[in-house]
């Protein structure tokens, strides 16, 4: 049997409460933006479906992290 390659976790959008309506909408934004810019490479540079998968993952967690190290910096309570 083949070991099993642990895949990363993906992770979420970690909103202040003042943002916090917003997670659906930038979560489906984010989708579309990872989609699309893989989708791109992946047809450019001929990628394989794992590494296409790699990518995807590697885009949203790098999306996600941004996303909320510069939301959080507008939090109420940072002020």
């Amino acid at each position: 049997m083949l070991p099993r390659i642990q895949k990363p976790a993906l992770r979420t959008l970690d909103l202040p409460p003042e943002f916090e309506d917003l997670t659906g909408v930038i979560n489906s934004d984010v989708k579309v933006i990872v989609s699309i810019l893989a989708e791109r490479a992946s047809e450019r540079l001929l990628l394989s479906k794992r590494q296409t998968q790699q990518l995807q993952r590697s885009l949203w967690n790098s999306l996600a992290e941004t996303i909320n190290d510069k939301i959080k910096v507008l939090s109420v309570d940072r002020r």
